[in-house]
């Protein structure tokens, strides 16, 4: 028995060392490969994940944006089961946003040095398609960016209002849309997918959204929301199925994972642990070798996880989230000024740079 364990051990090490000499080379990872990345312990990992994140980002920047979720409406009739927020139609608690609310928080968000706008809803039957240009509208003649309307929102317009994806995105961006969010990703395997947001369509139709968007000149986020019924293995076919359309369309501007919260939802369970995330954070960075950006979830991690996810591949600290609403309604509290996300970026040894939704650098506001 003694010598059997020696043997697994010594086979153990010979695979991580191939894996090294492969990382360290900068090759890209099969999912055979990737996998194997699971079994390796967290500091290992992170060490791998910070040599590849220096090689990318040289000048030991951290950036971040100043902006807020807006959420117009959360009427939705998708039915997440991991949805803490939304209320179906007709529901009490449903609200579609004032004009003179909305006009509120662009002052509020101007006022606080915000540069942009996140806005993303419930699918909501009762709007018509002119809704949703003249929030665009109404949002950039505010003076700030909008980064709108996830995949599954799209789908749902073009679906409603018997457009094209591409006719869709056309009048969206005709309005002032600027880029679009990762949301609605969740795990892009259809197996999951059925059983957590049967309402949200396919892997594919998610994929194809995002490869359209790139085609008319958008720039998008990624997402993967983890630690629910997913396996390690399908995590990593949401990786790979990224890198396949980053490979063919160069639009994606960052990954954001973030993991499950069961507060309030349907599904419920247990949230993962911290182990988890930064590995997972990890293994993206190491994977997703054609993303240039890899974002840290204070939101659900709180801010010192945050900072550590620092040394294993991330180099963006998000956004200030001025209001988050979808998140908050699982009863997850944490909250970040822009002054603690300096504090943040600075205590960890980076150097702050602002940015905007499109990762460009801008002037720090008053």
């Amino acid at each position: 028995m003694r010598e059997k364990g020696k043997t697994t051990m010594q086979g153990c090490a010979t695979a991580a060392a191939a894996l090294a000499k492969k990382i360290l080379a900068q090759e890209r990872l099969s999912l055979d490969e990737a996998l194997a990345l699971w079994d390796l312990d967290l500091l290992t990992l992170g060490r791998w994940a910070d040599y590849i994140r220096r090689q990318r980002h040289p000048e030991a920047v951290v950036s971040y944006v100043v902006d807020r979720n807006i959420n117009y409406t959360n009427i939705c009739v998708s039915g997440c089961r991991f949805c803490a927020f939304y209320r179906p139609p007709g529901h009490p608690e449903g609200y579609v946003l004032s004009w003179e609310e909305l006009e509120r928080k662009l002052a509020e968000t101007k006022a606080l040095g915000g540069t942009g706008i996140l806005l993303q809803g419930g699918l909501n039957p009762e709007l018509p398609f002119s809704y949703y240009e003249e929030l665009v509208r109404f949002i950039r003649q505010a003076g700030l960016m909008v980064h709108g309307f996830s995949p599954p929102e799209i789908s749902f317009f073009a679906k409603s209002f018997g457009l094209s994806l591409t006719e869709v995105l056309e009048r969206l961006r005709a309005a002032g849309l600027n880029s679009i969010p990762g949301g609605g990703a969740e795990i892009l395997v259809d197996r999951v997918r059925s059983q957590l947001a049967p309402g949200k369509g396919t892997a594919q139709k998610w994929l194809t959204v995002m490869a359209t968007a790139h085609a008319l000149g958008l720039r998008t986020t990624a997402t993967m929301m983890f630690g629910h019924i997913e396996t390690k293995a399908e995590r990593l076919q949401h990786l790979l199925r990224l890198r396949e359309v980053q490979d063919h369309t160069g639009g994606f501007t960052a990954f954001i994972p973030w993991s499950f919260q069961p507060g309030g939802t349907a599904l419920g369970g247990t949230t993962t642990d911290v182990v988890d995330y930064l590995k997972t954070l990890a293994i993206a960075r190491l994977v997703l070798d054609n993303f240039a950006n890899l974002q840290v979830s204070w939101v659900t991690q709180g801010a010192k996880v945050a900072q550590i996810a620092l040394e294993f591949g991330a180099n963006d600290f998000g956004s200030t989230m001025i209001e988050e609403n979808v998140v908050a309604a699982t009863g997850v509290g944490y909250r970040l000024s822009r002054e603690e996300i300096v504090r943040q970026i600075e205590g960890a040894g980076y150097l702050v740079r602002q940015r905007d939704h499109l990762y460009r650098p801008v002037e720090r506001q008053p």
